[in-house]
């Protein structure tokens, strides 16, 4: 029996397990690094053991540590969470050399699965079909095809081929990238992605759960999952869980799963693989279920038989998205920083089963929360669930609108339109959704008419705020005058750049004109600013009320509230419209340092992983110079234009900030 478990993972999969260890009596251990100190998932566990470091090599990947501190702590089990550990069969072999009981599939099944060709072999002798793999370059025989690691998670190195003339280089790209060995397979395009939940006890029997449509995805991993799909109709599920069970058995896997397919419009499927861990999106398979997935995880690593005869009934439909701290706008380059505010509304349960249709939330943060450059960018994972598809993409595409969000940039606004999309609703969707409808990278607050009416409750609420705090005649209205004077106005950066929103109060308190217009950043210390536009086309509009953190204008005779959050300089204006973040900007700010011509500066601040180039080099417009490594992604940084590497000041293993000098190039 599991007396006292500890969960080798982090954020949200430490909590989702230490839920249910609570409602069955299992004590709790968490691990963290020097970063997560005061995470969610460390004050909600019995105990806690710090592992000295904050890269995830020198903590949460040392499975020597993490085993030393369960000993330390007296736990007797082990889970892995979802990370890499779960998918690694010496970890789970030294676990279970040390004694402890491992919540996984057997150590022998994950040393099969880590060879991925092997896996295909295996499943495909069994009647699985599969789609044909060459690990030899020059034996494929047709295009385009998908290089990818003969072991790994996440989509890590995988690339599409087109012709034969590009294939020897990228294939050699992806095995240094990888550091391993690669294989080939045909590429299918367009095509939906359909895995199938299993749960498989050591007494043989195999239940399947139904399917998930995991096709909306980003750099080859899912950011919406539901259940059931759209595509697969009875007959199809029941020839999907077959196809499953049978891989199953084959591999002689025991525990949760989940058997990965691509399935093409005309029916036809192809194994992918069976990924042994308790996935991301388990959380839909318990709505539709009503099972708690953790739960029977558990039972089934003490020994124990599956308590159910065969596949559960559906009950409704679920849909979940990934929050994840990245903008899609720029190519999903992951962000950092302090999460000030989290609030998503109208939440029924997190990291269990519900008991009734609602929204489920799933996070790994909580306001305070800081998102580094080590760990994957996802924050949370939000669940609708509801009798009808409709009625769940509705239900959580609101609450996502609605969601406080504020410090780090994330994906919600392009969830949201995703999941308002017309051709989401109608359920035509692939692996190709975001590269045909790249009108969802729009931001909600796109219209002119929001962002204006929102800049100009930020100022509102900026000026309330002043009076509020003003040590003397606090009580009189913002900006009253004995005599007629110039307008009040702020200056923000806004989503388009710098605005200056103008004002005038009347000796009520009410206002009396206002107005936002574009500046031009060199222009911000000139006399012209704070001067009314001869024309001011801004529709009638009434202030009902203006506090520090909440203002409520009325727009040609329609209510409108707004919440602000202002933190220092920063502006967080959130409203049915939607929400937008505004920097005020300094009337005389500091010349900032020029860089020097050629300079190439991070991103975003994260590691060194290679470097390619060396100092004196000719390079190509376009060449690699070098990578960076974030939030378990590889960031490429490649020669704007051809030219000598004049200086490389940064190397290997190297830590950086955003704006760090990465090198210089002198151009030809």
């Amino acid at each position: 029996m599991i007396r006292r478990l500890l969960v080798a993972d982090r954020g949200e999969i430490g909590r989702r397990v230490f839920a249910t260890c609570r409602l069955v009596g299992i004590e709790t251990v968490a691990v963290y690094a020097d970063s997560d100190a005061d995470a969610p998932h460390v004050t909600e566990a019995d105990y806690a053991v710090h592992l000295s470091g904050g890269t995830p090599s020198a903590t949460y990947l040392r499975g020597d540590l993490l085993i030393a501190a369960a000993q330390r702590s007296g736990a007797n089990a082990v889970h892995p969470g979802n990370g890499p550990l779960a998918e690694d069969p010496d970890f789970a072999t030294a676990v279970a050399d040390a004694g402890m009981i491992w919540v996984g599939p057997p150590p022998k099944t994950l040393g099969t699965l880590h060879r991925k060709c092997e896996t295909k072999t295996v499943v495909a002798e069994a009647g699985v079909p599969v789609l044909p793999t060459w690990t030899d370059p020059a034996a494929v025989t047709e295009f385009p095809v998908l290089i990818k690691p003969s072991s790994g998670t996440g989509g890590t190195g995988m690339r599409v081929v087109r012709d034969a003339v590009a294939l020897a280089e990228a294939v050699a790209a992806t095995r240094q990238e990888v550091g391993g060995d690669v294989y080939c397979e045909p590429y299918v395009g367009n095509v939906r992605h359909i895995e199938i939940p299993i749960l498989a006890d050591a007494h043989g029997a195999v239940v399947p759960f139904g399917e998930r449509e995991c096709s909306v995805q980003r750099r080859y991993q899912a950011i919406v999952e539901e259940t059931p799909s759209p595509a697969v109709d009875p007959a199809l599920r029941e020839e999907l869980c077959r196809a499953a069970i049978l891989a199953v058995r084959a591999l002689g896997y025991v525990g949760v799963g989940a058997v990965e397919f691509l399935l093409d419009q005309d029916g036809s499927f192809w194994f992918l693989e069976l990924t042994p861990t308790l996935q991301v999106e388990h959380a839909v398979t318990e709505c539709v279920s009503g099972y708690d997935l953790v739960r029977l995880q558990l039972l089934v690593a003490e020994g124990g038989s599956l308590p159910m005869p065969g596949p559960p009934p559906i009950r409704g439909h679920a849909i979940e998205v990934r929050l994840c701290a990245e903008d899609p706008a720029y190519a999903w380059l992951p962000a950092t920083g302090t999460l000030h505010r989290f609030a998503v509304p109208d939440v029924a349960g997190s990291f269990r089963p519900l008991s009734q249709p609602g929204l489920r939330l799933d996070a790994g943060v909580a306001d305070g929360s800081v998102v580094g450059q080590h760990h994957d960018p996802m924050l949370a994972k939000l669940v609708a669930w509801a009798p009808t598809r409709q009625e769940a993409a509705r239900m959580l595409a609101s609450a996502l609108a609605r969601t406080q969000l504020h410090g780090v940039v994330s994906n919600r606004d392009l969830l949201v339109r995703v999941l308002r999309h017309p051709s989401f609703r109608a359920g035509e969707v692939d692996t190709g959704f975001l590269d045909r409808h790249p009108e969802v990278f729009a931001p909600l607050l796109s219209s002119v008419d929001a962002v204006r009416i929102s800049c100009l409750a930020a100022a509102l609420a900026g000026a309330a705020a002043r009076r509020a705090a003003a040590p003397v005649l606090a009580s009189l209205p913002s900006g009253w005058r004995n005599v007629p004077s110039g307008s009040q106005t702020a200056v923000y950066d806004g989503p388009a750049g710098p605005v200056e929103v103008g004002y005038r109060m009347n000796r009520h308190g009410e206002l009396a004109g206002w107005w936002v217009r574009a500046v031009d950043p060199e222009e911000l210390d000139l006399a012209g600013l704070g001067q009314a536009p001869t024309i001011d086309d801004h529709p009638p509009t009434v202030v009902v009320h203006a506090d520090g953190t909440r203002v409520v204008l009325d727009i040609n005779g329609i209510r409108l509230t707004f919440k602000v959050h202002r933190v220092g300089e920063v502006s967080y204006v959130d409203s049915p419209e939607g929400s937008v973040t505004l920097r005020e900007l300094s009337r005389f700010p500091l010349p900032a340092p020029e860089a020097a011509e050629g300079s190439l500066i991070a991103p975003l601040p994260g590691a060194v992983r290679r470097v390619l180039v060396v100092p004196g080099q000719r390079v190509r417009a376009g060449e690699l110079l070098l990578t960076l490594e974030a939030m378990k992604l590889e960031h490429p940084v490649h020669a704007p234009s051809a030219g000598v590497v004049a200086s490389l000041p940064v190397q290997p293993g190297a830590e950086v900030d955003t704006g760090e000098l990465l090198a210089v190039l002198d151009p030809e």
